[in-house]
């Protein structure tokens, strides 16, 4: 891993007052560029040849003659052969000429390997990087072990397949689109069966998957992403801020639902199994009696990353819940960076964010903020990894 001390020594030979926010031009990455020219920094989007065009064309800046952003919020988009290719001891040298802070999302860590990120990648980013691996599911500390040792609410996990006595989720990777799901839901080993052989059948999943899949109960509720921020900065007030809540359209699932159960009965073999491939989201609220404890989720999920991942989280982070019947939380997924629904909320900001700062504050401008904070308060190395 990286060692603090080493980002410190980059940063010396950074020009503090003319830094840009980098990012992978995908996933979340609009809203990170939204959210830096608002707080007046440059953006460069890395981008993978052949799906530049959203960056480099249709959501390029066009600057006044005095310099002000009158359309865009993409400064620069530099085209590479893969997203991978970031990693390039050349190219990070650019990078650090260029004064680049680098913001992490899903698709940097899911198109570059891991141990490279923690090794190798040395541009100094905005949020924790000893904590994106545990995104990953075959990961002995993946984000369960995190949320058991912080004593937070998560779907029983069922060991064996022939234990299965109720509604419950089969989690594994897609065969074909590698970075999507081949999730699928049944209530009993024989549909578990059959399920299985049928999308195996279909090329949807495969043997090695389904091999290392996680099994967990069924949590029967509306879904929530909780979208925090938690600032290392902040002296007076409270350092957790809750800045918006995300739901998700899911292709074909979202498709299924909105058919008739004749319809969906009278399927050929192959829709019959929805997939659940996120394509959109869409904003939320949570009535406010359910709003304390979505803090108290936050703060122990903090806490548990001081323990154990000195020095925690820094930055956005996003817990992925369902609310039962019963008004109860739980988490069935983690994201120790920003999340993936921030988009929802560019320009316009979130709901709580607004409310909290006075202004549009979403999550990509909430990170440009903590870091111009950093710059003021000559305070860098403490949000930087």
């Amino acid at each position: 891993m990286i060692t603090h001390d080493e980002i410190t020594g980059i940063l010396t030979e950074y020009d503090r007052l003319k830094l840009r926010i980098g990012m992978t031009a995908s996933h979340s990455a609009l809203d990170i560029c939204d959210g830096a020219i608002e707080e007046g920094f440059p953006t460069v989007a890395y981008c993978q040849k052949g799906r530049e065009k959203t960056y480099s064309d249709y959501f390029r800046t066009a600057r006044s003659s005095s310099g002000r952003v009158v359309r865009g919020m993409v400064d620069k988009a530099i085209v590479l052969d893969r997203f991978s290719d970031v990693l390039d001891t050349e190219f990070q040298q650019q990078m650090r000429d260029r004064n680049v802070i680098y913001i992490p999302n899903r698709s940097f860590t899911s198109y570059c390997p891991m141990q490279a990120i923690e090794d190798d990648f040395r541009v100094p980013m905005l949020g924790s990087r000893n904590m994106l691996r545990m995104e990953e599911r075959t990961e002995d500390q993946d984000y369960y072990w995190i949320l058991e040792q912080a004593g937070l609410p998560y779907p029983e996990d069922i060991g064996d397949p022939e234990d299965i006595d109720c509604l419950c989720m089969v989690k594994l990777h897609h065969a074909e689109k590698k970075l999507e799901r081949g999730f699928f839901a049944c209530g009993s080993h024989e549909e578990y069966v059959e399920k299985s052989q049928s999308l195996l059948a279909q090329g949807v999943i495969d043997e090695q998957g389904l091999a290392s899949a996680r099994i967990e109960r069924y949590v029967i509720g509306p879904v929530f992403n909780l979208n925090f921020f938690y600032s290392p900065l902040e002296e007076d007030l409270p350092k957790l801020e809750l800045l918006g809540v995300d739901w998700r359209f899911e292709s074909s699932l979202d498709g299924h639902v909105r058919l008739p159960a004749p319809v969906q009965m009278a399927l050929p073999e192959s829709q019959q199994i929805p997939e659940m491939t996120v394509v959109g989201h869409n904003t939320a609220t949570i009535r406010e009696s359910l709003l304390e404890e979505a803090f108290d989720l936050g703060e122990k999920f903090v806490a548990a990353s001081k323990e154990h991942y000195d020095p925690g989280i820094i930055g956005p982070f996003c817990l992925q819940t369902c609310i039962d019947k019963d008004m109860n939380y739980w988490i069935y997924d983690v994201a120790p960076r920003v999340g993936g629904g921030t988009n929802v909320h560019l320009n316009s900001g979130h709901p709580y964010g607004n409310s909290l700062w006075r202004k549009e504050m979403s999550s990509g401008r909430r990170i440009a903020l903590e870091l111009r904070q950093a710059v003021e308060q000559d305070r860098l190395d403490e949000v930087l990894t």
